[in-house]
């Protein structure tokens, strides 16, 4: 795809060259779909840009079976082609692209698309999704759904009777290592300093638990494995002495990275750079955005809650089109900034 740094166009402020549509879902995943699903239900003029991860980071989960609807299960793949066909058969019409520009200071919106697609909207639902922070090792991506994982909720039953590790040392990571302890017969929590920066409490039931063990002061310098993981390749951090550790899984649970660079400056975000919602709606500091999906939960990050927030935000921006009537261009930098500056604070 074409990138804003070899292939870009200024934004048109008057918006004559733009296509212009009624509602822009920008990303895909469980939350863009559903969200495409009931605009199109409701025939709205809907356009959904799949973005760079088209299906989100569910199309890379080789089972799903916590799904409802599914009770032989799934996979990630076939569910986001589920329902990518089921918002089309409404009327969505979905295309292939990443939006590089994003002008959100008047309406209507205006976003450039592969550095060269001008397309403008009267609302603007935001889908982008988080992204998992990785080891980036060279066989982490090649076994990522044969071994590897970031989400002991998605894929911890998949282990059971196993011995697992659990990369990290924040409350993700507790987390993730007390969960996995119902399938595994021993968690291992490898950490690359001698403390943990996890809460008191969590810190506490880790070091309680029977199956978890601790171990400090290493890091992963491989994964091992040719067709699923079966063991990983540690360096002491203080001594450089190398050892292996047998494992029939491991989670990385080093944090995820929002989505939110396209607006990191113009919509309110959380402390951890998650777009701020209002309380009980998918309504940005922004009149006509909206957001849904991991980009705005950092606590759950599951499909299905992230379907769910898509309907809201669907929801909410029909109901904001029909109030507003589609009004004529109008500023929109003052009272953005103003209520920018209001959620970040009550969010503190």
């Amino acid at each position: 795809m074409a990138t804003p740094e070899n292939r870009t166009i200024a934004l048109d402020p008057t918006g004559e060259r733009a296509e212009h549509r009624k509602l822009v879902i920008v990303g895909s995943g469980p939350a863009g779909f559903t969200a495409a699903l009931y605009a199109a239900r409701a025939e709205l003029d809907v356009l959904v840009l799949r973005g760079p991860e088209p299906g989100g980071q569910l199309t890379l989960t080789p089972d799903i079976e916590n799904y409802p609807g599914f009770p032989d299960g799934l996979t990630g793949f076939e569910l986001m082609d589920k329902m990518e066909a089921q918002a089309k058969r409404f009327g969505a019409e979905v295309r292939y692209g990443e939006v590089s520009d994003l002008d959100l200071t008047r309406r209507p919106y205006r976003m450039v698309v592969d550095g060269e697609t001008e397309i403008s909207a009267d609302a603007v639902i935001l889908s982008t999704g988080a992204s998992a922070r990785y080891l980036g090792l060279a066989n982490e991506r090649r076994l990522l759904g044969k071994g590897v994982s970031a989400c002991a909720t998605c894929d911890g039953a998949f282990f059971r009777d196993v011995e697992l590790a659990v990369v990290g040392g924040g409350d993700t990571a507790m987390e993730e290592a007390l969960f996995l302890t119902r399938f595994a017969t021993k968690v291992t929590v490898i950490h690359r300093r001698d403390e943990f920066r996890a809460s008191k409490i969590l810190q506490q039931r880790v070091f309680a638990h029977p199956k978890i063990e601790v171990l400090w002061n290493h890091r992963v310098e491989d994964i091992l494995g040719e067709e699923r993981v079966d063991g990983l390749a540690l360096e002491d951090t203080q001594t450089g002495s190398k050892q292996q550790l047998p494992v029939g899984g491991v989670f990385i649970a080093i944090g995820h990275q929002p989505n939110t660079n396209l607006v990191r400056d113009t919509l309110a975000l959380d402390a951890a750079g998650y777009l701020l919602t209002e309380p009980g709606s998918t309504r940005t500091s922004l009149p006509g955005v909206f957001a849904c999906g991991d980009v705005q939960d950092s606590i759950y990050r599951q499909a299905i809650t992230a379907a769910g927030t898509g309907a809201m935000a669907a929801l909410d921006a029909e109901r904001w089109l029909a109030e507003q009537g589609a009004e004529a261009n109008q500023e929109t930098t003052e009272p953005a900034i103003g209520r920018l500056e209001e959620m970040a604070v009550s969010a503190a």
